[in-house]
Parts: C-alpha cells; structure tokens; sequence
C-alpha cells in the first residue's frame, strides 16, 4: 500500500469532495443519456463546462452531497438526528421541483411526505441515489468505521432498501475517506479495503476484481465498459458505475483532468458517475487539484461555489467541536426559481441532439 506522508487536512478534503462531486457533475451533465460513439462526434476532450454558454451547473447529484453536509453540521454526526434532518431536507427539495430526479428518489419522498417514518421510506431500488451523495461522509467519519457504516445506512435507507444500495455506497464513502487520508489504494488491494462491506456478495467480488485487473492492465475505461457490456454507456445501477469508478480511480488517484475525460466519454449517466468519481479523487487533491478554469465556470445559484465553501468550513467546524451549528440554508423560492431555468435548459439540450453531429 502507497502511503502520501502527511497528515488529512479535513478542511481541503471536505472542499475537494464538494468541488469534485460538482464539478464533476457540471461536466458530466451536458452529455447524459448519450452513447460513447455520439459523445466522441462533439470531441468532448479537452473538456471544458459547456452547459450554459461556456458555464457548467450542478444537478441532484451536487444536490444531495449538500443535505448530506447540512445534515451533518446540524447532526454533529449522531445517527438519528441525521437521518431526521436529512429525511426533512429531501421533502422540502421536492417542492423545488428538481430536474431529472430518479424514480426511487421520488417515491420514497413521496412516502415521506405521506408519514412513512425515515426508517421505512425507502423503496427497493439498486439505483446510484445513495451512492452520488456518500463520499462526503467517508470523508466527515476519517477513521471511524462505525460511524461511516451508521450514517451511510441512515442515508441510503431513506431511499433505497436494496442491500447493493448500500453496499455500493459504503464503498463511495471508504474510497473518499481513503483519498482523503492520501492512501493510494492499488490494483489487488480493494477488497482488504472494502471487504467489510462486501460479504458474501460474489456480483460484487467479481466486479472489483475485473476493475482491478482492467486497472493494473491499464485499460481505458471505455475499454472497461466494453468488458462490462456497457455499450451503450453506464446506467444508473449501482453496480454498473461501481465498478467503472473504481477502476478510473485505481489509475488516476490523484490527476482530476485525466480521470474525468476518462469517465464523461464512457457516455451513459455521464453525470453522476463523473459526480461520484470527482468527489473521491476531489477528497484527495483538495480544491488546489482540481483545473481552476472548471472550477471558474462553475456557475449556480442559490447553491454557489461560495456557498458550498461556506458549507465545507461548518462542517469542518463542527467536526472538530462536536457541537452542531445551524447550516447555511437556501430559499426554497429561489431554488424553484432557479429550477425552472434549469429545466428549461435541459430540454433545450434534448432539442439540441435532435441535430447533427450524428
């Protein structure tokens, strides 16, 4: 095992993790839904935000990572208020009407708002939900495994009661909280890692193993995908971006540029996979890691960059007090303002591909 000699600095990591999963994210978000062949017609590489003239914005995956944070900072880390607090944030989300919201998200809300206590609103789903908003809290629990596995199960159970659900997303959260302690896991190591939370799943097994071998072989991941069956680009299955994520950051642990070319022109869910992958190498390269000018273009409101600075530095506060604080918050006017722009956007790109290059 390859070991950075330094101590986390939990302050760079939370913002690298936050940046990452929306920067990410913003790039990714442009090329959702399309196949690898129909990507590589627009030359996506170098890469560069391109959502809104040359601007990149976040969707629910930057979303979610930010309940998560502001569940935290008014939790300081206690189970059952989390779980309460983040359970209220997801309801009164919905009433922002956010774009592009999956399936089992939006039931499990639903039953939310309906009265299904938090310990039961979760519906039978293997979608990524969970997994898009967990690094952030590898991250928050550092060493602590407990803490990791309890608060990733409150998190996913809200939404997803499919045990590859969480699976996948407790191998987010130990990834990110690798990075951010600089361990560079390498190809054969990941089940020592991970092995707690994979059991006697062998899907699973055998899906780090071919990403470890694609890794130490170094394969492009869309020859991975290839390998996969995932021709037409990664779905939403938890267990088809899993394995991606992993083998990208097996090979580029520390080059942000590099890992998400890799992983926007596999083509598919290009957003999410890119969101969740940012976040784990955003954990270990801080904000300084990630290309300034994706970072410069990322423009959003009422969920800024400065913003989610603001939002890293109470949670970094209250990691180190144990004392929860009141979270920044948002106008829930002004995020359904900003949603229907956002809305209108996306369709705009859907018209957009009904046009050459095919």
């Amino acid at each position: 095992m390859n070991t950075i000699s330094r101590s986390p600095d939990q302050l760079k990591a939370f913002q690298g993790c936050l940046l990452g999963t929306a920067v990410g994210d913003s790039l990714g978000l442009p090329f959702e839904g399309m196949t690898p062949k129909r990507i590589a017609r627009f030359q996506p590489v170098p890469l560069k935000q391109r959502f809104f003239f040359g601007h990149g914005m976040i969707s629910d995956d930057t979303e979610h990572s930010c309940m998560v944070i502001q569940a935290l900072v008014e939790s300081a880390g206690k189970v059952g208020i989390f779980r309460q607090n983040l359970a209220k944030r997801l309801r009164w989300w919905l009433l922002g009407l956010p774009a592009g919201i999956g399936l089992a998200t939006l039931r499990s809300i639903i039953k939310l708002w309906l009265g299904a206590s938090p310990n039961s609103s979760g519906v039978w789903s293997a979608g990524n939900g969970p997994a898009m908003r967990s690094a952030i809290i590898g991250v928050y629990a550092d060493k602590d495994f407990e803490l990791l596995a309890s608060l990733v199960t409150a998190s996913t159970l809200l939404t997803h009661r499919d045990p590859k659900a969480l699976r996948g997303a407790c191998i987010v959260a130990k990834a990110a909280q690798l990075s951010a302690n600089g361990i560079c896991v390498q190809p054969g190591q990941c089940l020592e890692h991970f092995s707690k939370f994979v059991e006697d799943d062998n899907t699973l097994v055998e899906l780090i193993e071919l990403a470890e071998t694609s890794a130490k072989n170094n394969e492009s991941a869309a020859t991975f995908c290839q390998t996969l069956g995932l021709h037409k680009g990664v779905t939403g299955y938890t267990y088809h971006t899993l394995p991606l994520v992993l083998q990208i950051w097996l090979r580029y642990p520390q080059d942000f540029r590099k890992a998400m070319e890799e992983v926007i022109v596999c083509g598919g869910d290009t957003d999410t996979a890119a969101a969740i992958l940012g976040a784990i190498v955003g954990a270990g390269v801080g904000m300084e890691g990630i290309p300034a000018a994706w970072l410069n273009q990322l423009k959003d409101w009422p969920r800024s960059k400065q913003w989610m600075l603001s939002l890293c530095l109470q949670l970094h506060r209250v990691m180190k007090s144990k004392q929860p604080e009141t979270a920044v918050g948002i106008s829930v006017i002004g995020q359904l303002v900003r949603n229907l722009f956002f809305m209108v956007w996306v369709l705009a790109h859907g018209f957009r591909r009904l046009f050459p290059p095919y």
